[in-house]
């Protein structure tokens, strides 16, 4: 029971009492605990917790031919001073081990155009080939000059706002890769206008889904979310939840997408929630 203090007329509480102001600061500080380790956790281990992501891709008016192409897809390797060349090495190995059939490049090959990393990132994917070659797009962080021969001189065919045509098993399939800034309808429609019944559209941002939907592109391969990079319980991945898709498979129309979560990190070097990928996407007709 409460007790009066001598010239007070406010009680004082017991001992083994616990005040409000104490519980709230108990609540407070296992919080930020909890936050502190999850942080610590993210970019000791979360971070380079690498997963192969297989998926199975439903594609509108595949060719029966593609049934079964395989692509690997590896996007926003991000090389800096938080992504080594070991993160990038292991992504590479990885994904060349599923010996996909064709290997596509998301962008965001270094972080905010930094020239000091053009070349480590392109010497890391050096080894990555595939049957019906290696194509490139470049993300919002690439410098549009230098990075482009430099992932050239491996053998990586970068395309700008530009359109090839493969064969594969005797069946058309078109790329087209657009620049992170071409996102004008009508110019992502000259780009398909006379594309194959199977295109894909290589676009760094998956908010060009709406676009590649308009003009009938039935394929969309992106990265740039990083899948949320942190994911919480409840709320999700907060700072992707602009996008259409975050991570994964989505549909719009008769148009698919699927969406890497990516090999590095930006603003903060942690992953939560949110391992970093490689993808190997086996192509379906879609029912």
């Amino acid at each position: 029971m409460a007790t009066l203090r001598p010239g007070r007329g406010r009680p004082e509480r017991s001992r083994g009492a616990i005040t409000r102001r104490a519980a709230i600061k108990t609540l407070v500080a296992t919080g930020v605990g909890a936050v502190g380790g999850t942080g610590i956790y993210g970019f000791a281990y979360g971070r380079h917790e690498l997963e192969v992501t297989r998926a199975t891709v439903p594609v509108s008016g595949l060719a029966e031919p593609l049934r079964g192409l395989r692509i690997g897809l590896i996007t926003d390797i991000h090389r800096s001073r938080w992504v080594s060349h070991d993160d990038v090495a292991h992504a590479v190995a990885s994904l060349m081990a599923e010996r996909p059939d064709l290997i596509v490049l998301g962008g965001d090959y270094v972080t905010w155009g930094d020239s000091d990393y053009v070349a480590a990132a392109s010497d890391a994917l050096a080894p990555l080939s595939a049957p019906l070659g290696v194509f490139a797009i470049l993300g919002n962080h690439d410098n549009d000059h230098d990075m482009p021969p430099a992932l050239a001189q491996h053998g990586i065919q970068v395309l700008r706002d530009a359109r090839t045509r493969l064969t594969p098993r005797g069946a058309p399939l078109d790329l087209i890769g657009i620049r992170f800034w071409t996102r004008r309808p009508a110019d992502i429609a000259r780009l398909a206008r006379g594309a194959a019944a199977t295109s894909i559209l290589l676009a760094h941002d998956p908010r060009r889904l709406a676009e590649a939907a308009g003009v009938g592109i039935p394929l969309v391969l992106s990265g740039h979310t990083h899948g949320g990079q942190v994911v919480l319980p409840v709320i999700g991945a907060v700072a992707a939840q602009k996008f259409p898709i975050v991570a994964g498979l989505g549909v719009r129309e008769q148009s698919t997408i699927f969406v890497s979560r990516g090999v590095g990190t930006i603003y903060l070097p942690v992953r939560v929630n949110c391992p970093p990928e490689v993808a190997v996407l086996t192509l379906a007709p879609r029912a």
